[in-house]
Formats: C-alpha cells, structure tokens, sequence
C-alpha cells in the first residue's frame, strides 16, 4: 500500500515540476563546509525583501524574532544536511531572538518532489518533522543522479503526513506554483549554490558553521542595545 500511494505521488508531482523551468546552476552544492570567512562576515548591501521571503516559506522558530537567517537549501544537498545541526543550534543559543526561514534551489534530480512533499507536510502542520526525517535519511534516498523517490514519499508518510492520491489532487496547484515562485526568486538573486544563508536581509559572503554564529551572534547583539 505504500508503495503505491508513493508512486501515485511521483506521477503527479513530477508532472507539475516538468512545468517549471529549474535551475542548471553552475557550481552545486557538496562536501564539507569551508572555512570561516573574513572580517566583514556579511554583503554590505541587503538583497531584496520583496523575493527574500515570501508568505507560503517555511519558518522555524519565533516567528517575532528581530534577527531573520534565510537558507536557501536543496533537501538533497549533503551540506545543507551537514549544516542542519548548527542552525539549530543557533537558534537554540538565541532562543526567540532568531528565527530561520527555508527558501527551496532545487539542483539536484528529484530535489523537486522531495520539495513537494516538505511543502505537503507544511500544509499539514508536520514540516519541522518532515524535513529532519528526509535530511536524516538523506543518504538513502537522495543519490546524485538516481534518487528513490518512492522512499522518500514512505519517509514522510511516516511522520505522519497524508500522501494519499486525494491530499495530492488537493494541493497540487499550491505547491507547483509555490516550487515555481522560489525558483525565480533563486534565480533573481542569482544564488548557484546551496546552501546560501542571509542575515537579515544580508548574503553570508563565505559560509561556514563558524560565520554563521558569528554573525548571528552580532544581529543579536546589535538589536539587544
């Protein structure tokens, strides 16, 4: 049974994602995160409000917090899921000072269905747990060039979340049209990476775990005086 309702979800997700026009970037995402970068951890100029964040992005933690870190990920980005642990421990370290909203660049094959199926959770109240069960399990399902999208469909209906062929009719329209405002919003920020962080409003210039608190920590700070 689930695998059917997964292969049911296959075919119609992938037949609205055949309609968008993805990103071919020209450096992907991968290995280890580098090291930290320069003094000035931030772009002195903040990228544009009105695509940063739009009303259907996920958000994780307060959502009044005065410091925003937008990630744009790929859920099969192996870095993305490296970073994972250490946003969340940010958030923890500045609990209801920061919140985290998810941007999707779907780089990968199959990066679009496993999108789908996070923006499926999201409307039933399951995201957080849906995302950490795919990142978790990423290894498994998520191979470069030949992912097991039925296994990740199985991944999400485990935590819960409805993938029946009645739900999908339901929310096919939503989530195409919400796979295909991120990608042109990637695309006008001209992002080629994941995962790309911005701080308030502001691109981290060269992405590390350690760039990342530290310029977290000094939003906090400034908006604390």
């Amino acid at each position: 049974m689930k695998r059917r309702v997964a292969t049911v979800l296959l075919v119609l997700v992938v037949a609205a994602a055949v309609a968008t026009a993805f990103l071919e970037p020209a450096q992907l995402s991968g290995g280890e995160p580098g090291p930290s970068g320069p003094a000035t951890l931030l772009a002195a100029t903040a990228a544009p409000a009105e695509i940063l964040i739009r009303p259907h992005s996920p958000v994780l933690g307060a959502a009044e917090a005065p410091v925003t870190v937008v990630e744009v990920f790929d859920p099969s980005c192996e870095a993305c899921r490296a970073y994972y642990p250490h946003v969340k421990k940010i958030l923890a370290t500045h609990p209801g000072k920061v919140k985290l909203v998810l941007r999707y660049a779907l780089f990968h094959k199959g990066s679009d269905v496993a999108a789908a199926l996070l923006e499926m959770a999201r409307m039933q109240g399951k995201y957080e747990s849906a995302l950490e069960a795919l990142l978790d399990r990423q290894p498994e399902w998520a191979a470069h060039g030949a992912p097991d999208l039925a296994l990740a469909a199985r991944i999400v209906q485990g935590v819960g979340v409805d993938v029946s062929a009645r739900k999908q009719q339901e929310v096919l329209g939503a989530v195409q049209r919400i796979l295909q405002q991120d990608t042109a919003d990637v695309n006008a920020l001209q992002i080629e990476r994941t995962p790309t962080f911005f701080v308030n409003g502001r691109q981290l210039i060269t992405p590390s775990h350690q760039a990342l608190g530290e310029a977290v920590a000094a939003e906090v700070a400034k908006h604390a005086r």
